[in-house]
């Protein structure tokens, strides 16, 4: 799936966001008893044309498929959809329905926002249908908050002939990683291409490293340095661009179709254009050291609190993980499921790359940290420009990233 620059994994919580998120818990309200036809609103941030006929089919799907209900459906700009909700959190005027970022579910669920949807869920009896990681991306507080709309993750892209002209093999650990970028570096072409720039956008393609190295943002003293150092080596070595700081996710994909990089960490939403390429690649899983790891991202339903129908939007949301309904969606979008029994169906059953990353969802993990993780991963993204742009030692800019970190995340 084609994504715009800043499509994945990153927080958008804007301005006044944050402050009005706080006012959800007031909202919260029970389902409505009501009968007869009811309109649903429902928001997304799926504005780009290739998304429409897939989203005009579904809503038709729901329409045809779930009694007596209507869809009204507004979609934002990907980096608007936080800041609106916030918006019309101040206003009361928020949707029944949402499909958001799945890392949003951090603030939208920690200022309680979100309908709590444990009991239906547990009457569903589907819960253990879904790879673990984007399950858990639903979890907030114990609670049962959302149901997984699609899931990616992130894997390793090799040009296979660089790779076979250089005696070189796929890399399966850091070591490998490190030799490998080394030995494929040539002129001005860098071994490895990777998003490291100043948003949660660098951030999800920075903690597989930090999870890798046997860490977490609680332990980023010791294992955030670790990983910092390993980066931080790459770019001394020449292995790894320190432009790194600047690029999107896009941007590591154009230096690799620009054959600019023979290896590069990215999604599967680059599929579609990576196709198109004038060479052979291939996709393997992320390199690992204590631990493999890989991030999830990816979309969640979920249903306002302050809905009145939220029974109506519950059946909904239950509809739209039938297969019959499901499968079509997600291949209309280029998308992987997040359900474990879908895994033999759809296009990524027989393309091999998708096949990969499917592969790689049960180690994807959530970036569940609670409503600051804001603030959290912005301390993140500050000490990985300041190592790698060399204005701090790895070891330093970790201890003092440390020290935010657990002050946001309420571990201090």
């Amino acid at each position: 799936m084609s994504y715009p620059v800043d499509r994945r994994g990153f927080l958008r919580t804007a301005g006044t966001a944050a402050g009005a998120l706080s006012l959800g818990g007031a909202l919260a309200s029970c389902g409505s008893s009501k009968s007869g036809p009811v309109t649903l609103r429902w928001w997304d941030y799926f504005t780009l044309d290739n998304f429409q006929p897939g989203m005009n089919r579904l809503i038709s799907d729901i329409e045809a498929g779930v009694p007596d209900v209507k869809i009204q459906r507004r979609s934002f700009p990907f980096a608007e959809l936080d800041r609106q909700l916030a918006l019309a959190a101040i206003s009361g005027d928020l949707p029944d329905i949402a499909i958001v970022d799945n890392v949003a579910m951090n603030t939208l669920g920690g200022n309680h926002l979100l309908a709590d949807l444990t009991d239906r869920v547990d009457k569903w009896g589907q819960a253990d249908q879904y790879y673990k990681g984007p399950w858990d991306g639903c979890q907030v507080g114990g609670k049962t908050l959302g149901i997984p709309n699609n899931s990616n993750c992130l894997a390793l892209y090799c040009n296979t002939r660089l790779l076979a002209s250089a005696g070189v093999r796929p890399p399966t650990t850091w070591d490998e990683l490190a030799s490998a970028a080394h030995r494929l570096t040539s002129g001005d072409r860098h071994g490895l291409a990777l998003s490291a720039i100043r948003t949660e956008e660098g951030v999800f393609q920075f903690l597989p490293f930090l999870w890798q190295a046997g860490g977490d943002l609680d332990t980023f003293s010791t294992y955030g340095a670790t990983a910092l150092s390993f980066l931080h080596d790459l770019i001394a070595k020449g292995s790894l661009s320190e432009q790194c700081v600047g690029w999107t996710q896009q941007d590591a994909n154009t230096r690799f179709l620009d054959q600019r990089a023979a290896l590069q960490i990215n999604g599967p939403w680059q599929i579609p254009t990576l196709k198109k390429a004038g060479f052979d690649w291939s996709v393997v899983a992320l390199p690992r050291d204590r631990a493999a790891a890989t991030c999830l991202g990816g979309e969640n339903w979920v249903v306002m609190a302050s809905s009145k129908h939220v029974d109506k939007a519950w059946e909904v949301l239950e509809y739209t993980q039938r297969p019959s309904v499901l499968v079509p969606y997600l291949v209309s979008f280029g998308d992987l499921p997040s359900r474990k029994d879908l895994a033999s169906q759809g296009t990524w059953a027989s393309d091999p790359a998708l096949r990969l990353f499917l592969s790689q969802l049960p180690l994807a993990r959530p970036r569940q940290y609670g409503a600051h993780y804001a603030e959290a991963s912005q301390t993140v993204a500050e000490a990985e420009q300041a190592v790698l742009t060399g204005t701090a030692a790895p070891s330093a800019a970790a201890r003092t990233a440390a020290v935010k970190i657990d002050k946001a995340l309420g571990t201090q």
